[in-house]
């Protein structure tokens, strides 16, 4: 196909990117979004997404592939969006039509490794990849060997184009652990500066995915860092997952689940900074100092970890409505950048699986026991009756099954009404906008309840009072941190046990002899200052 790329006429001029601070991230599969799965499609649900408090677009990778799905991650044709999602305009009418609505959107792209079909860069050169260096899914690229000037230039230019052709907002980049280049300039230095450069006058974001957590991906380019913008936080999501399920196996084992860990993240950002970390038998993470909220992305399911599970559930499946609210109410009014995965803010009843159509039949059958082996290492996975109940990638039925039905927004409008209420909240109490993380304090006040104050302009400072477990009273309640300000007095905002959302209805927790937390619950207040009031 030739494509010429100027033949489309966008209508955003007066669009000026976006910056990392002030972004609700969703991220989304093209083909699986809609029941068409097309560009178009998604951009027909814009408005929507609007609606309900998203600002940032993260499409999972379009990169074109063999067959008739994937889920993204066997890219090959690293300048094609894949044809069936629509040809290059389709991608640019809904990037355009999302600029329309004021939401950016970011591509996911895949720079360690490239997919196990299809992939004919060897045809013309063996200098693409290198033997080097090991990943999970397949060769290394060549970003320091001999004959890798080129291939650098192949991959950076990649990622110009995104941005200068199809007026990508940014990139989320996958397992950037495994992107492994040891110049004296990092690939993704490199990169970082030259898609902003493109970029122009319009601002970018780009987002990183780092399994070590290493927050010199987070450094400017000039003071030998990545020069990203944020990266994900697995170590929220680990705890959160222990928190809501229980389960502490495999690459949960090194979490409770714990009101600590919740205060940790949200002042700290990731939890693991340099302490040894049992399920790798090393020391995880370094140190975070002066990097904002908004560098450190918080989710409760992305599309690995909710794939990464037998049947592909959604989290909320995998625990209690009230426990699911209480959690998603920390991640939304948290000061860290927040992520949804798409259909997490109706509950979708779908799940999201592991698919890719591989026509070579011996090719298909590696990756389903590929599959297998990985999730094995779950001992509750494990055993000859769970393996066979892998599902096939390549079956039809396991990609059909993970297309969303989007009219589980009006069929389950309470668990929508909630992200809707908290992303609004989010968005115009000014205290949670600044998302200042130097700005906030907590305190544990019982086995499973603890509290994160946000202190604001003019002492007009949050409270967001979380308890994970039973009914609780905290009487007397000896803890600064729960003090109203100036003798002034707590109001209640926000509670998650609002029937609107289904909960059994809104008590008020804080009385003048103390606190009595409704178990399973979160409530947010403002401070209300007597002295100013009486003015």
């Amino acid at each position: 196909m030739v494509v010429n790329p100027w033949a489309y006429r966008w209508s955003d001029s007066d669009w000026q990117g976006v910056d990392i601070l002030g972004q609700v991230i969703y991220e989304l599969h093209i083909g699986t979004f809609t029941r068409e799965g097309t560009f178009d499609a998604a951009a027909r649900e814009l408005e929507e997404l609007k609606r309900l408090g998203i600002t940032l677009i993260e499409l999972m990778p379009i990169a074109e592939f063999p067959g008739r799905w994937n889920w993204g991650y066997d890219g090959v044709g690293l300048y094609a969006p894949a044809h069936v999602y629509g040809d290059a305009e389709a991608l640019k009418r809904s990037v355009d039509v999302a600029h329309r609505y004021g939401i950016g959107v970011i591509l996911d792209v895949v720079y360690n490794h490239l997919g196990p079909d299809g992939n004919y860069l060897k045809e013309y050169s063996d200098d693409y990849f290198s033997d080097r260096y090991k990943t999970d899914w397949g060769e290394s690229p060549n970003f320091d060997g001999p004959g890798s000037k080129e291939v650098r230039e192949f991959f950076i230019r990649n990622a110009c184009y995104w941005i200068a052709e199809f007026h990508l907002d940014g990139l989320r980049l996958d397992a950037t652990q495994n992107i492994y280049d040891s110049s004296s300039l990092h690939i993704l230095s490199e990169i970082s500066e030259k898609a902003r450069d493109v970029a122009g006058k319009r601002r970018i974001v780009l987002i990183g995915e780092n399994e070590p957590q290493d927050v010199v991906c987070l450094a400017p380019v000039e003071k030998g860092g990545y020069g990203l913008d944020a990266l994900w936080n697995d170590d929220f999501h680990h705890s959160a997952t222990v928190a809501l399920t229980g389960r502490r196996e495999a690459y949960y084992m090194d979490y409770r689940g714990e009101p600590q860990e919740f205060i940790s993240s949200i002042k700290s950002g990731f939890l693991y900074q340099g302490q040894h970390y049992k399920w790798q038998k090393q020391p995880r993470g370094t140190a975070v100092t002066r990097e904002p909220a908004s560098a450190f992305v918080l989710f409760t399911q992305n599309h690995d970890q909710v794939a990464n599970s037998l049947y592909g559930e959604r989290i909320h499946a995998m625990t209690s409505p009230s426990r699911y609210r209480t959690i998603t109410a920390l991640m939304l009014l948290a000061p860290e950048t927040p992520m949804l995965f798409m259909g997490q803010e109706f509950g979708a009843s779908t799940p999201f699986l592991y698919f890719a159509d591989h026509g070579d039949r011996i090719l298909a059958e590696n990756v389903h026991q590929g599959r297998k082996d990985f999730l094995s290492q779950f001992p509750s996975y494990g055993s000859d009756k769970s393996q066979d109940r892998v599902p096939d990638p390549c079956a039809p039925s396991t990609f059909e099954r993970s297309r969303l039905d989007l009219s589980e927004r009006e069929s389950n409008a309470r668990i929508y009404l909630l992200h809707r209420d908290l992303l609004c909240i989010r968005q115009e109490d000014r205290v949670i906008a600044a998302q200042r993380r130097d700005r906030i304090d907590g305190a544990v006040i019982g086995p499973n309840a603890f509290i994160i104050r946000f202190f604001g302009e003019d002492r007009s400072d949050r409270l967001l009072v979380v308890n994970l477990g039973a009914q609780f009273e905290y009487k007397p309640s000896p803890e600064p941190l729960l003090a109203p300000v100036n003798d002034g007095s707590w109001k209640l905002v926000w509670s998650s046990d609002d029937p609107r959302y289904g909960g059994p209805g809104i008590t008020n927790p804080c009385s003048k002899s103390g606190w009595r937390l409704a178990a399973e619950s979160a409530v947010f207040f403002s401070s209300v200052n007597i002295q100013k009031r009486r003015l």
